[in-house]
């Protein structure tokens, strides 16, 4: 249910549900449509349409500002809603994940047209979002070269580059229409630009679906681009060494609702089937007074911008989270006990371990998050 407005969040509180009542604004009841989808989204393709889903929830609003279409609200309750997802099923978080934070990235653009064009559809679910920034912030944090290359165009009316490149893990690739936000290198010594790449630009070509071991609702493919024609009104940004500190907090800052969300859930499932396991009970509840702790410091550090220049900050909770995942599964696996290994009778667990897989490889890694904070101490 909505809650009240708020402008700050405590850094804990003991009633699991509190930091998503003091959210601004929290969908009705996702269990309601999500609950049953949950393991089909896991292992094939989507029989609802998740995006038009989202936007008749206003989902896809969340913390977008009014003047450019959204709610209004904040940054935290974006996360709320992605973790109030996660709880149901990661891969439909994943997706909303995707959505939004491409919409943050066009929101930030330093380019107006490409906002007109963009937001609308985005906004209202119609065309799908996606964020290949991958490769990018590897390059930024030193780790490995840009592998998409953007040279001068010849001199057509309003072209300016033909890009090149593979974008090998791309998510929210929907059939009926995306844009994905990727960077590529100029041929020339400069700032390197940013570009929203549409599937329905020439050159733009997107794979097949990857075959994950889970998640496989997502919409995971490769997209190549092969002499994709490039004007100034695909560029979200003409500098990414710029453009990615703002955008990052958000990046990661989304992306750990779902570890958020997926813990809660897990913790919750291992409290209801404990039973005689009373063992438990103590590790289950300083495992939940750790993760809202941690999530209370990531909506607040949020809500107040202090990650923009605080980054290991937010690298730090990102990991914390991460191992809050891995707690709450091993917790959960030991109070179903055997059931856990027997097909069919320890519900919803079997998705949880594998999505639980997932969160310490999403891009970027809590391997690359380790590197990045021992270069920061140095």
């Amino acid at each position: 249910m909505p809650g009240p407005a708020t402008t700050s969040y405590p850094e804990f509180n003991p009633t699991s549900k509190a930091l998503k009542a003091q959210s601004r604004r929290a969908f009705a009841e996702p269990a309601d449509w999500l609950k049953e989808l949950a393991e089909p989204l896991d292992q094939g393709p989507p029989a609802t349409d998740l995006l038009q889903k989202f936007a008749s929830e206003g989902l896809t609003g969340i913390g977008v500002p009014q003047e450019f279409g959204g709610d209004g609200g904040s940054w935290a309750d974006a996360v709320e809603s992605i973790a109030e997802l996660a709880e149901q099923s990661l891969t439909a978080s994943f997706v909303l994940w995707s959505h939004r934070t491409y919409i943050e990235c066009v929101v930030r653009s330093n380019n107006p047209v490409l906002r007109a064009r963009e937001l609308p559809t985005l906004l209202a679910g119609e065309w799908a979002g996606a964020v290949g920034m991958s490769n990018a912030m590897k390059f930024v944090c030193g780790f490995e070269p840009l592998e998409v290359m953007a040279k001068p165009a010849e001199q057509e009316s309003g072209l300016a580059w033909r890009v090149n490149g593979v974008l090998p893990w791309v998510t929210n690739l929907r059939a009926g229409g995306f844009s994905v936000a990727a960077a590529a290198q100029p041929a020339a010594p400069g700032p390197v630009p940013v570009f929203a790449f549409r599937s329905d630009m020439p050159g733009v070509c997107r794979g097949q679906d990857l075959a994950l071991m889970g998640l496989r609702g997502s919409d995971v493919a490769e997209i190549q681009l092969a002499e994709v024609p490039v004007g100034v009104e695909n560029r979200l940004h003409d500098n990414l060494t710029v453009w990615l500190p703002q955008v990052r907090p958000q990046f990661l800052g989304f992306q750990c609702g779902m570890s958020i969300g997926l813990a809660r859930a897990s913790i919750a499932a291992a409290r209801e089937h404990a039973g005689r396991r009373a063992v438990l009970q103590w590790p289950l509840t300083e495992l939940h007074r750790d993760l809202e702790s941690d999530a209370g410091r990531l909506l607040s550090g949020l809500q107040r911008g202090i990650f923009s220049s605080d980054p290991a900050a937010l690298f730090r909770l990102r990991i914390a989270l991460a191992r809050h995942v891995q707690q709450a599964l091993y917790l959960e696996l030991q109070a179903w006990g055997g059931q856990a290994y027997l097909e069919g009778k320890a519900p919803g667990f079997a998705r949880r371990w594998r999505e639980s897989a997932f969160i310490p490889v999403i891009t970027p890694s809590l391997a690359q998050l380790e590197m990045q904070l021992s270069l920061l101490k140095q």
